[in-house]
């Protein structure tokens, strides 16, 4: 039956309508992942000069076996974001008499064929048999063993999270959360030494290569859990039972409840965007560019240039709006026929649009506050570009989302996908970056600094204060080129 699925899939790439640029893409990332892997492999072959550069007078053995741990934690988070879901490729065969572990050994092992299966390989193969394959032979074929035990482990496990996480969101966040931490446990706390608890496993290996068992023992429960989630959890009525008996409104969020319809849009809106991988990229990027400060604002150079204050504050305050609004109609692209009949009032619509960036950037606001730390001024310069992202940012980007009609599929993954990109995307970058400086600069220049930002917030908050005549002449604009944008969204 492999053999079938296989033939099949082959079939189903060559005949489909756009086969031609699939084979161009296809070219182009296997040239891109070939130049990856040729850079890994030499950084494998020096891996044991490397690191005895690094480590003077010391074994290197010894580091060797601590940052291996450290590779397999990053290897998850990679995994986590970039590793797809084969789950697509077995739709046709719910409906027709095909055993259910046949289609689920089947997603199993199509899930093994990916390049981050080979990168273990290709870094530290030579590293095992030129320093640890001379003092022992058995001790290798335990770090062989050790590493694809890992690899597999960490293969299914993301997966597993991964397919959680497109039946609660909120899996993904929790997860991402515990990850943090563990970090934090590491390098920001000191509490444990991720590196001495790998040596303390991987240095045991070379007297006790039977530890090498454990990994491989960790990969089989987690190839079995993921094993029975697939085929309890094959069936889309499978996948939604749970769902159905719990249901109660399209408002599972209470705080939302009070502003009624606008409320639904919003509580459905957050569904798309923690159901979906795109759209939940978009939001975890810009969780993680609420560090963006922690690059900059220690450095002595950037201490006086409250310019690039502004820029950062500008962007943590604002990620969300400008990485997720750009795309903001393209999201609901596969159901925006039926957006278009439906009773749903545009200005609903569009005020679901201002309150979700407005709910996401108050958060994002709240969590740049520990920047106090380096002035309270940056707190200052933080709320300012707080008001004017809310104001103006999120009324340019809804003007902009008016003319972006290419369409997004929210079933691909994030990773290499280029849809919905086009030349809006970079034209409205230049209102977004260059219309606060040109108030910012001249104002400071000739009065201060302080009454420069003042305009800012000023202007922000009118803005604020006119989101009716904005959205009044948004819905004009959009009615005008509704039409478009629907015979865009249509073309796959």
């Amino acid at each position: 039956m492999t053999s079938t699925f296989i033939s099949h899939e082959l079939k189903s790439f060559w005949r489909a309508k756009n086969t031609g640029k699939n084979i161009a893409v296809r070219v182009v990332m296997g040239l891109l992942i070939l130049y990856l892997f040729i850079n890994i492999a030499v950084v494998g072959f020096f891996l044991d000069k490397v690191l005895e550069e690094i480590y003077k007078n010391q074994d290197v053995l010894a580091p060797f076996c601590g940052i291996l741990l450290m590779y397999y934690f990053v290897d998850l988070l990679l995994r986590l974001q970039l590793q797809e879901l084969p789950t697509l490729k077995v739709q046709p065969y719910l409906h027709l008499p095909v055993k259910r572990n046949t289609l689920v050994k089947y997603l199993s092992a199509a899930s093994m064929l990916s390049f981050f299966n080979l990168w273990p390989y290709l870094l530290f193969s030579f590293f095992i048999f030129k320093v640890i394959l001379p003092d022992s032979g058995l001790a290798a074929l335990a770090f062989f063993v050790a590493i694809t035990g890992f690899a597999i482990f960490n293969n299914y496990l993301a997966l597993y999270i991964k397919r959680r996480s497109n039946l609660n969101g909120w899996i993904f966040l929790a997860v991402s959360a515990v990850l943090i931490l563990i970090n934090a446990g590491d390098f920001l706390w000191h509490i444990y030494s991720i590196k001495d608890i790998s040596y303390s496993f991987f240095g045991k290996m070379m007297t006790t290569p039977a530890l090498a068992l454990i990994p491989v023992a960790l990969a089989a429960v987690m190839f079995y859990i993921n094993f029975l989630f697939l085929k309890a959890n094959l069936y889309l009525e499978d996948l939604n039972a749970n769902k159905a008996s719990s249901y109660k409104n399209s408002t599972d969020y209470p705080i939302l409840n009070r502003f009624g319809s606008v409320g639904d849009l919003v509580a459905n809106e957050v569904k798309l965007i923690l159901r979906n991988k795109r759209p939940r990229s978009a939001l975890i990027m810009g969780l993680f560019f609420m560090l963006y400060g922690l690059f900059f604002y220690p450095n002595p150079v950037m201490k006086n240039n409250e310019g690039f204050k502004i820029f950062c504050g500008m962007f943590m305050t604002g990620i969300f709006i400008i990485n997720y609004g750009q795309f903001m109609f393209s999201w609901q692209a596969s159901h925006f026929d039926g957006i278009l009949v439906s009773k749903v009032k545009f200005t609903d619509f569009l005020k679901a649009k201002y309150l979700l960036f407005t709910g996401i950037s108050t958060v994002a606001f709240i969590l740049t506050l520990p920047y106090v730390y380096f002035g309270w001024r940056v707190i200052l310069i933080h709320l300012v570009m707080y008001l004017w992202n809310l104001g103006v940012n999120t009324t340019i980007i809804l003007f902009f989302a008016n003319r972006n009609h290419r369409r997004i599929d929210l079933s691909k993954g994030a990773s290499f996908n280029w849809e919905g990109v086009g030349a809006t995307q970079f034209l409205v970058s230049i209102p977004l970056l260059v219309t606060p400086f040109v108030l910012y600069a001249p104002i400071k220049y000739f009065v201060n600094s302080n009454v420069a930002l003042g305009v800012l917030a000023t202007v922000g908050v009118i803005c604020i204060a006119l989101r009716p005549f904005w959205i009044k002449k948004l819905e004009q604009d959009f009615i005008e080129k509704k039409f478009k944008l629907a015979e865009g969204f249509r073309a796959k």
